[in-house]
C-alpha cells in the first residue's frame, strides 16, 4: 500500500468513526500528561440504584399492609362479611364482633395506630371491648392488621377488603395479648381465617364456585382451626385429606426469603413474586391479571378451570403495577434474631458439624440460606411422608422449606413443623430422619443437632 492510499484509508476510517459518534483520540505517549478529563458529571447509576431501592421499600411495605387490591367488592360486596362485624345493633346481621371475639379469632390490633388517648382509656377500662362498635372503631383508625374498612359518609362501615398482613403478620403484644408493634412476614399461627370467613352472610359464592352446598361450605371452613389455610381448594375442591382430616396448611411467613426459589409448602407453584400474584389474584381476590395455563388443566384442577383462574384479567387491574414493591419488602425481611439465651453455644457448635457432616441435613438445607440454590424441590419419597400435599402442586413435590427461627414455638411454629404441622417438635422432626435415612443417632448426637437448629 502506497503512502498516498495509507493517508487516505486513515483519513476514511476517522471519518467513518465520526459519523458513527464516536470521539477519537491518538494514543498518548509514554511519559506524556493525560488529557483532561470532562467537567460534567456523568449521570450516577449507582445512586439511582439506591433511590429505586429505597422506593421499591416504601411502596413494599405499604403494599403488604394496607393494599386490598380491591378485594373489597369480594369481601364486603359478595360475602358481605362487614355485615357480621357490624352485628344487626349496628345495621348488620347477628351479635356482631367485639374486639374480645376478634382477638379471639387470632386478628390482631396494631398498637402504634392507637391515639395516645384511647390507649390511655383503655388502660383505663374506660373501653368497651365486648362492643362490636369498638370494632368498628378501630377499623376507622385502621388498627386492625390486615383489615381495612370502607365507610359510608354518615360513618357506617359499607364493606371491608384484606391486605397480605392479614395471614402473614402478627403483633409483639407489647401492649396486650394480641395488641402490639407488627411483625410483618410473621405466619400469623393464631388467625382462624376459617371461623371468620365462615360468619359471612353470604356463602353462595363458594358453593357456587365448589359446587357444594353452604352448609358443606361451612363445614369445611369450620375444619381448618387456627393457623390454617388452604390455598387450593379453589383450585382443586379437595377440601380433606385421605385421612379425612382438613387439607388446610399451616401459615407460612413470608421472611428470609432472599436468594430463595420456590417458597410455598407445595412445589411447582411458582417463585416468591408468582406466589404474591397468585395468591392477590386468587385467594385475596383482588382485581388484576393472572396467567397459568396449567390451572387449565381440569383433570387436576377442575375448580381452576371452570372459574378461569389460569386467565384472569379484571378491566381494572390493581395489583399488577404492585408486585415489585411487594417483592423488594418482602426479601428485606431478616430471619428474626435468636433470643438471647435460648439456646447452648458449645452444644451448638457440635450439632452444626453434625448438620453439615454425618446427619446430613446441609445436603438440602443449604447454609446460609437454608435450602437448595436452585429448584428446591424433593419428592415425597425423598423425605419419607405422604404425596397428597405435593401432588396438588403442578410439579407434585414438596418445597424444601428454609430452616429459619425453629426454636420459637409461641409464635412461628406454633401448631408445629411441617406443611400439616404433623411434628410437634423438633425432637419429631430429627427423629423422623434420623429414621427414615438410618442415620443411627445417638440421643446425645439428636441433641446437639436440635441446639444448633434453634440457633439459626
Amino acid at each position: 500500500m502506497s503512502a498516498a492510499t495509507r493517508v487516505s484509508y486513515a483519513t476514511g476510517v476517522l471519518a467513518l468513526v465520526a459519523g458513527l459518534g464516536f470521539a477519537y483520540a491518538p494514543r498518548q505517549a509514554q511519559n506524556q500528561s493525560p488529557a483532561p478529563r470532562s467537567t460534567a458529571a456523568p449521570p450516577d447509576y449507582d445512586q439511582q440504584i439506591q433511590d429505586y431501592a429505597a422506593q421499591l421499600l416504601r411502596e413494599g411495605k405499604q403494599t403488604f399492609r394496607y393494599a386490598t387490591f380491591g378485594s373489597e367488592d369480594f369481601w364486603g360486596g359478595k360475602l358481605r362479611l362487614h355485615e357480621a362485624i357490624l352485628g344487626a345493633k349496628l345495621g348488620g346481621v347477628g351479635g356482631g364482633v367485639s374486639p374480645k371475639t376478634a382477638l379471639t379469632l387470632g386478628l390482631k390490633v396494631d398498637a402504634e395506630a392507637l391515639p395516645a388517648a384511647l390507649v390511655a382509656q383503655i388502660k383505663a377500662g374506660q373501653v368497651n371491648l365486648d362492643d362490636p362498635a369498638t370494632t368498628v372503631a378501630l377499623l376507622k383508625l385502621n388498627a386492625v392488621v390486615g383489615v381495612t374498612g370502607f365507610f359510608n359518609p354518615d360513618g357506617k362501615l359499607r364493606t371491608i377488603g384484606i391486605q397480605c398482613a392479614l395471614c402473614h403478620s402478627t403483633v409483639d403484644d407489647s401492649f396486650a395479648p394480641g395488641i402490639g408493634k407488627r411483625l410483618d412476614g410473621w405466619g400469623n399461627r393464631d388467625l382462624n381465617i376459617g371461623a371468620i370467613v365462615a360468619t359471612a352472610p353470604n356463602l353462595q359464592p363458594f358453593s357456587d364456585l365448589l359446587r357444594v352446598d353452604v352448609a358443606t361450605v361451612k363445614a369445611v371452613l369450620g375444619g381448618w382451626g387456627p393457623g390454617r389455610y388452604d390455598a387450593e381448594l379453589n383450585m382443586d375442591g379437595k377440601a380433606k385429606r385421605p385421612d379425612g382430616k382438613a387439607a388446610a396448611t399451616l401459615m407460612p411467613s413470608a421472611f428470609a426469603l432472599a436468594g430463595v426459589n420456590q417458597h410455598t409448602w407445595t412445589g411447582g407453584w411458582g417463585t416468591v413474586t408468582y406466589w404474591n400474584a397468585y395468591v392477590a389474584n386468587t385467594q385475596m381476590y383482588g382485581k388484576g391479571t393472572f396467567f397459568d395455563s396449567r390451572l387449565e388443566n381440569a383433570s387436576q384442577y377442575p375448580v381452576a378451570a371452570r372459574a378461569g383462574w389460569g386467565h384472569k384479567r379484571d378491566n381494572v387491574d390493581m395489583i399488577t403495577s404492585k408486585l415489585a414493591g411487594l417483592h423488594f419488602y418482602q426479601l428485606a425481611m431478616p430471619t428474626p434474631k435468636v433470643a438471647a439465651g435460648s439456646f447452648n453455644k458449645e452444644v451448638a457448635a457440635r450439632g452444626e458439624t453434625l448438620f453439615n457432616g454425618r446427619a446430613r441435613c446441609s445436603s438440602c438445607h443449604v447454609p446460609p440460606i437454608f435450602t437448595e440454590p436452585g429448584n428446591n424441590l424433593h419428592k415425597a419419597s425423598d423425605i419419607g411422608i405422604d404425596d397428597f400435599q405435593a401432588n396438588r402442586g403442578p410439579e407434585r413435590s414438596y418445597v424444601t422449606s428454609v430452616l429459619r427461627a425453629l426454636a420459637d414455638t409461641n409464635k412461628i411454629h406454633k401448631h408445629g413443623y411441617y406443611h400439616d404441622g404433623r411434628f410437634t417438635t423438633l425432637r419429631d422432626v430429627v427423629n423422623h430422619y434420623d429414621n427414615f435415612l438410618k442415620l443411627h443417632l445417638s440421643e446425645t448426637e439428636k441433641a446437639d443437632l436440635i441446639e444448633y437448629l434453634k440457633s439459626i
